[in-house]
């Protein structure tokens, strides 16, 4: 992919919009539409099964979750579609004209609002995307699930 083709698809903040289990246009959400229709009307099937399988007692539980993943809708962050609470990056790389946290004169910075486990991440994925370059990051990261 090329740079602009890229843009489409990692955030300003470097996370992988597309993996993201929010994006309306995501693998999660696509295989969580197949699974529901693979699935059909097994409601009555698991209450069956689960008289000698107890695991099937879970199974609303289940499709509760699996129904929530088949009606996500974010368009991605550089669409102004952020769903991570009260994000920084989300105006900060606008105002300062970059397409990526890295790009800034202030990075790193304190302005992310991110959670220790998430900010830990948006560091090491800018730090790597200046090491090696965009391109070559997103084909480095392309392949991996986001929530490792």
């Amino acid at each position: 992919m090329n740079y602009n083709e890229i843009l489409k698809v990692l955030a300003p903040c470097g996370l992988n919009c597309v993996k993201s289990r929010q994006f309306a246009e995501g693998d999660i959400k696509k295989h969580a539409q197949e699974l529901k229709s693979l699935l059909g009307s097994f409601d009555s099937y698991a209450e069956r099964f689960s008289e000698f399988q107890p695991v099937y007692k879970n199974y609303p539980r289940f499709k509760e979750m699996l129904v929530h993943f088949t009606e996500m809708n974010c368009r991605g962050c550089r669409q102004g579609d952020c769903k991570y609470p009260n994000c920084g990056v989300a105006a900060c790389y606008k105002q300062k004209g970059v397409d990526f946290c890295f790009q800034c004169n202030e990075f790193p910075c304190e302005k992310t609002n991110f959670d220790p486990n998430l900010k830990q991440r948006w560091l090491k994925m800018n730090t790597r995307m200046k090491e090696i370059g965009v391109e070559a990051y997103f084909e480095e990261t392309k392949d991996i699930p986001r929530y490792v």
